[in-house]
């Protein structure tokens, strides 16, 4: 988050004037909601994503956004494809995840997660690797199936152009002061973490010494997610003081796909 310029609008342009792989709409309908989800396409749906990001991020959980009154933008949102999850009764978007393509991150210069960490052992990996990030859900539609259909289209986006990685902060709320995130990293075990060679270092780490209090603590929804479809945590946390966040950087790979959940990652390509 630190050391990028104030972002400005425009900044779709190009975005939709590449030939970028984007899969189809998909619908699903659940017990509680029908859903749409699809990759923006123009800039007005980008917006939506940006004022849902808003939403959440700033007036949710009290992050500082820079840019726009009621938009949550910056300079790699025109370089991201943005996914998109609709509740098709009401036509608002209630989840959105944005996706920073290896082409892209070569145009940009960098990857997101540089900001606070440094991925130089990941270095090998990124000719097919993607960066997630800006994951969110409205208050009114965190039951699941949201985060579940955004999963379903990242994992189409990933079949659909050959990528084999995906990179991406989960971000843990500070608003106890850390205690949580220290606690949290400490509570996870070696399982959870990438074997060394793949692992990230925080420009400014999360004090987890100074934090933790030798409480348990249960991962949240992301992070409990991340880990079952077969996710790692690169190391130690970051802190984010512009988002009162901790930073967990999350490394997933098709081939450690749990198989339990490859079907809602995967969709048919789980079976080939």
């Amino acid at each position: 988050m630190r050391d990028l310029p104030t972002p400005v609008l425009p900044l779709a342009s190009t975005l939709f004037e590449s030939n970028r792989r984007l899969p189809r709409a998909e619908e699903t309908v659940t017990a509680q909601h029908r859903l749409q989800v699809a990759w923006a396409r123009s800039d007005e749906e980008l917006r939506e994503a940006q004022r849902l990001r808003y939403r959440v991020f700033a007036e949710e959980m009290g992050a500082r956004l820079m840019g726009p009154t009621g938009l949550d933008v910056d300079v790699f949102d025109g370089y991201c494809d943005h996914l998109l999850v609709r509740d098709l009764d009401t036509l608002k978007v209630v989840g959105t995840y944005r996706v920073l393509p290896p082409h892209e991150a070569v145009r940009i210069g960098r990857l997101y997660a540089e900001s606070e960490f440094d991925v130089s052992r990941l270095a090998h990996l990124r000719p097919k690797m993607v960066e997630v990030g800006r994951s969110c859900v409205h208050p009114d539609f965190r039951s699941g199936s949201v985060i579940m259909s955004l999963w379903g289209g990242l994992g189409a986006y990933m079949n659909h152009n050959g990528y084999e990685t995906m990179l991406g902060c989960a971000s843990v709320s500070m608003a106890d002061g850390g205690h949580y995130a220290a606690n949290l990293y400490t509570s996870l075990g070696a399982n959870a973490l990438t074997a060394p060679e793949y692992r990230a270092f925080p420009h400014t780490p999360l004090p987890v010494d100074e934090l933790r209090t030798g409480a348990s603590a249960v991962p949240p929804p992301l992070v409990k997610g991340y880990l079952r479809l077969g996710a790692k945590i690169c190391g130690a946390p970051a802190w984010d003081p512009d988002f009162n966040t901790a930073d967990f950087l999350t490394l997933f790979r098709l081939s450690d796909i749990n198989e339990r959940y490859a079907r809602h990652f995967l969709g048919d390509a789980a079976s080939r």
